[in-house]
């Protein structure tokens, strides 16, 4: 029975065995030689970076044409030009990338419940979208380090993942295992391209940035005596680091949390600190650009926003060329912010390191007049941005204006920078509130006139810069608030003499928000001047968009003169045209016109490439309400440091020398340790330094 059995078992094991022979022979598959020849090239890591199952399982993908050469995230670009090769390939250099964190929470951001869950970010997302009171930061339970297939990710003692960079592979598995987005894989390009989004981790000051810099991480640099990783991580967003550390309004500081402690931290300052650095050097810092794409874009108008936007064009990899009207770069910043403010030889060094990345510039040259859109895109222009500012002065509306010795503001302002000599005469009145008006007002004093502002509302609701206010009335200007000019008054040979005025009161709040001046009726004076500027606002020009014979602009335009876009995109009505700057916004901030600028170059840079332009779908435009809680508890007082004055008395009233200087190294470290590391809600606490009010209170006198 046992033998019969053994003998049958051996019998339906001969006939498998012919069965599976003839199969092997009918059916058999013949393997790829190139995949085994991959395979070889491949470093046999087998750590599924590459998101395949091995190097087999990629070396397979890589000959049925899946994925290219570069697939393998640790292979050498030898091995990976040795596939392209065997494939018949070819293999553009990659741009490094690298796994970075977007987040400064950690163990300082606080737990709404205990979790006592597995310890595992994606299943404590699943419980009420994770335990910690910030709803977009990280969780701190690690599941980025164990994902990293090359141990290039530990948990750092704030409680946050940290990455090597050696090690970091950017292979994404981190990336895919965070379930809040902490962790992303960037390179130089996405972060160029990248807007502010409402699930980044943005402290308020980031979110007010009109350039959208990445504020604590500089003034962390700058804590850290990383000077030049301070520089480097500005010019991501500004490259006119120098010029907005001298005349920006700092918009970022009005939301400082500290600011609901003692002070706003100095930020302008720490980048002044580190751009006069860098100025004092006279050698600027590398700064990396993509490779040459030979995709040629047309930059119209050499002022901050087209600076700036053919600035992220060429570090995008384009070949950007300026086209400027007037004999020199830099728009309103050389020829409507006088020197005393802004050096132009400090402006010329600053602009210089923009043009020795490798754009071109035309001088002297006028849309309308030497050129045209068709003359571009016949040149091979694929692209156009129109940044042509906003010159063309605002009117008083009242009689006399046209009388000789009667300037607009920026009309005086331009005339002084070109060189032209102009007589002030003894005295001044320069009508308006804003900062041209004290720019004009300024310089008048440092021509030797007596200078009287009048402003028809009050000093608390004038819009130039509460320092200018200041400064202006330690020269020597006189205010004349609640007046308004109703007349210029001339002689008989044509010239201005003076201006009757009428008195105003305030009424109700217009739609600025600021109560409407209202006009006292048989109030009416006259003052007498020998100049009057009036610098109560300006448009841009576009007469240079209409042809000889045209009644309309091919462009939209507004009612006050600027060009309509889309506020996202900033593409204009013709889809090749894209627009940014004082044209587009009506007069606005330098660092406005910079951050648009950029927004532009990135529209552009995805129009020539991609041939549409993504927004993100949560793209911060306001101010995110849950990140600006004015309760800030456990906080020292720590008093802002001042910024000092280089000249004085006579020297300061008498020349145009630089007024305002930098902080020392010292000062600079001291108000960089000031910043509280804000994340979007989270924030650096301490034990208060004094425990008592009345100790409190001495501390601040």
């Amino acid at each position: 029975m046992v033998f019969s059995s053994a003998l049958v078992l051996l019998g339906l094991g001969f006939g498998a065995a012919f069965v599976l022979a003839v199969a092997s022979r009918l059916l058999h598959v013949k393997e790829d030689p190139r995949i085994a020849k991959i395979e070889n090239l491949l470093p046999g890591a087998n750590c599924g970076g590459c998101g395949y199952p091995g190097c087999s399982g990629a070396a397979a993908a890589i000959v049925t044409g899946k994925v290219g050469a570069d697939v393998c995230v640790v292979a050498e670009s030898e091995a990976i030009s040795a596939i392209a090769a065997l494939m018949g390939q070819t293999v553009e250099e990659r741009e490094p990338e690298i796994a970075m964190r977007d987040c400064t929470g950690g163990s300082r951001a606080e737990d709404r419940f205990v979790y006592e869950g597995v310890a595992d970010c994606r299943a404590q997302a699943l419980l009420y979208e994770g335990a910690k009171t910030c709803p977009e930061g990280c969780l701190g339970l690690g599941t980025c380090v164990r994902a990293c297939p090359f141990n290039a990710i530990h948990m750092g003692p704030e409680g946050l993942p940290v990455i090597d960079p050696e090690e970091c592979r950017a292979c994404g598995k981190c990336a895919d295992a965070c379930p809040r987005g902490v962790i992303g894989i960037t390179g130089m390009t996405a972060r160029l391209l990248h807007l502010n989004r409402t699930s980044d981790c943005l402290a308020p000051c980031r979110q007010k940035c009109p350039g959208q810099i990445n504020i604590p991480r500089y003034i962390e640099q700058v804590r850290a005596g990383d000077y030049d990783g301070a520089v480097l991580t500005i010019k991501e967003r500004n490259p006119l680091l120098m010029v907005c550390g001298r005349v920006c309004p700092r918009p970022c500081e009005t939301v400082c949390r500290r600011g609901h402690v003692d002070e706003p931290v100095g930020i302008n300052m720490l980048k002044r600190f580190v751009a006069d650095r860098e100025l004092e050097s006279r050698r600027h810092l590398p700064v990396q650009c993509a490779k040459d794409t030979g995709r040629k874009v047309a930059v119209i108008g050499g002022g901050p926003a087209g600076l700036s936007c053919a600035y992220f064009l060429r570090r995008l990899g384009h070949s950007p060329k300026i086209f400027e009207a007037m004999p020199a770069l830099g728009g309103q910043l050389r020829y409507g912010i006088p020197e005393y403010r802004l050096p132009k030889a400090d402006l010329d060094w600053e602009i210089q390191g923009i043009l020795d990345l490798g754009v071109d510039v035309e001088l002297n040259s006028a849309f309308g007049k030497n050129y045209d859109l068709d003359t571009l895109r016949n040149d091979g222009y694929e692209a156009v941005f129109m940044g042509i500012g906003a010159w063309q002065a605002g009117s008083m509306y009242a009689e006399g204006e046209e009388l000789e010795g009667v300037w607009g503001g920026i009309e005086f302002l331009t005339a002084h920078a070109l060189g032209q000599q102009i007589d002030v005469g003894k005295r001044v009145i320069v009508v308006g509130g804003g900062n041209t008006a004290i720019d004009a007002a300024r310089t008048c004093v440092r021509l030797g006139a007596e200078v009287i502002m009048m402003y028809r509302r009050t000093r608390a609701e004038m819009p130039a810069n509460p320092e200018e206010i200041v400064g202006a009335e330690e020269e020597g200007v006189i205010y004349k608030f609640l007046a308004a000019p109703k007349k210029v008054v001339g002689d008989e040979n044509g010239r201005a003499t003076g201006v009757e005025f009428i008195e105003m009161q305030l009424g109700e709040p217009d739609a600025s928000g600021r109560r409407r001046p209202e006009p006292i009726e048989g109030s009416n004076t006259f003052m007498e001047a020998d100049l009057v500027i009036a610098a109560i606002g300006q448009k841009p020009d576009l007469s240079c968009l209409y042809d000889d014979d045209a009644t309309e602009c091919p462009l939209e335009t507004t009612r006050w003169k600027t060009i309509v876009a889309d506020p996202d995109t900033f593409q204009t009505a013709i889809p090749d045209v894209f627009t940014a700057g004082d044209v587009f916004t009506g007069p606005d901030l330098v660092i406005s016109a910079v951050g648009d600028g950029r927004k532009a170059a990135r529209s552009i840079h995805y129009y020539i490439t991609r041939g549409e332009i993504p927004v993100p779908p949560d793209v911060q435009r306001d101010l995110i309400p849950y990140s600006l809680f004015k309760t800030v508890d456990s906080v020292e007082y720590r008093k802002r440091a001042v910024m000092p004055h280089l000249c004085h008395g006579d020297d300061r009233n008498c020349s145009f020398n630089e007024v305002e200087g930098a902080l020392n190294e010292n000062e600079a470290l001291n108000e960089a340790d000031r910043c509280l590391r804000c994340g979007l809600i989270c924030y650096d606490r301490q034990e208060p330094m004094v425990s008592t009010k009345e100790e409190t209170e001495v501390g601040k006198a």
